[in-house]
């Protein structure tokens, strides 16, 4: 034992003790914000392994939950990422038939090529976040009223817009014909590896209708997109300088500038994310049905905030997880087509998003204070 160590006082050797104490698992499980969706996703795989039809957990069963999911927790994920910035887009919905009224008009009426349509669906997507975002920032209005307001804006302007487009319809089709053919259709449209699919069918590894043919015939690619963009975002906040500074700005916004955090431009990027995602959801969904509408995108805006909060975001800012709202997202695909596996009410289905998003605030606030010893 050295003489620092003998001659130091016994309260001191404790103290340094207890600073140096290793924190447990069960204390670093809590800190994390996903747990909850997590803890909720397998109630709710649990509840339907027990009350639905068998075939909801098919191949084919699991794609018909997914595809939705997917939608919604490309939404989310943005949607969770401005709101670890301390911020929120009530826009969003509004921005998928907004940005789908703009990516129609591009393709279908100015006859423009489907890569030209896709970029400037998603640059006009971004500056319109990045007109949200400096209106919150140089005003100092809560994103709340201001998200608010353009949520009534853009659906107002998507009805005008599809009204001029299609000569007072509010409807514009004739997507997938201008569209055509391609690899950029591929990538945002229809299934992915439906070759080997179709291998896994002849090998009798999957489920085949009687003509041989698979009941599923590959992977939306719009799931493809939901899981690459969530690791992604998962790298981005864990493993980026720039992932501190989200943490930061919603954190303590004052604090984080006085640390030289440019507050300002973190910012107004989430906001233009967050409206990309959007518009990324807008072009895979019209590209899919084949026409955009203006109800496109109806109240997603709650439901992807909702699922952000369920995967573990706090509406202060400042914590949160992409992988959490990842896991909120396939909660509500599985609810929501789940429930048509059951003999249950599908209306049921808003309750549920009611009381999800209780339960995850209360949980979120519980586990919180658990993890950081608040009272």
């Amino acid at each position: 034992m050295s003489e620092a160590q003998a001659t130091a006082p016994s309260g001191d050797r404790e103290g340094a003790d207890e600073r140096l104490r290793e924190t447990g698992l069960a204390t670093r499980l809590l800190r994390r914000p996903e747990l909850g969706a997590l803890a909720g996703l397998v109630l709710v795989t649990l509840f339907f392994v027990t009350v639905a039809n068998p075939a909801m957990f098919s191949l084919a069963g699991i794609m018909n939950f997914m595809a939705p999911a997917a939608q919604l927790g490309i939404l989310a994920i943005g949607a969770a990422l401005l709101m670890v910035g301390g911020e929120f887009d009530l826009s969003v919905g509004s921005m998928v038939a907004f940005a789908g009224l703009a990516f129609g008009t591009v393709l279908v009426v100015w006859d423009m090529p489907l890569i030209v349509a896709i970029a400037a669906t998603l640059a006009f997507a971004a500056g319109i976040g990045a007109v949200n975002g400096q209106i919150v920032l140089r005003t100092g209005l809560p994103s709340f009223i201001v998200t608010l307001a353009f949520l009534f804006i853009l659906r107002g302007l998507t009805l005008v817009g599809l009204k001029w487009a299609t000569d007072g319809s509010t409807q514009l089709r004739g997507v997938k014909e201008a569209a055509g053919d391609g690899l950029v259709l591929q990538l945002f449209s229809g299934d992915a590896f439906e070759g080997l699919f179709a291998w896994l069918a002849a090998n009798d590894y999957i489920e085949t209708f009687r003509n041989g043919t698979p009941k599923v015939t590959g992977v939306p690619v719009e799931i493809l997109w939901f899981a690459a963009i969530a690791l992604v975002a998962t790298w981005v906040l864990l493993r980026t300088r720039f992932g501190n500074w989200i943490f930061a700005a919603g954190g303590d916004a004052a604090a984080a500038r006085n640390s030289g955090v440019p507050v300002t431009r973190v910012k107004t990027i989430l906001f233009m994310v967050t409206a990309m995602c959007a518009a990324l959801v807008a072009i895979l969904t019209v590209l899919d049905a084949g026409s955009t509408d203006a109800r496109r995108g109806f109240q997603k805006e709650f439901e992807a905030i909702i699922a952000a909060v369920i995967g573990g975001c706090l509406l202060t800012g400042g914590y949160g997880s992409a992988i959490g709202a990842f896991f909120g997202a396939i909660i509500f695909g599985m609810v929501l087509i789940g429930l048509t596996y059951t003999d249950i009410d599908q209306d049921w289905y808003l309750v549920f998003l009611g009381g999800m998003l209780l339960i995850a605030v209360l949980f979120n606030n519980f586990i919180r204070k658990r993890a950081t010893g608040e009272r």
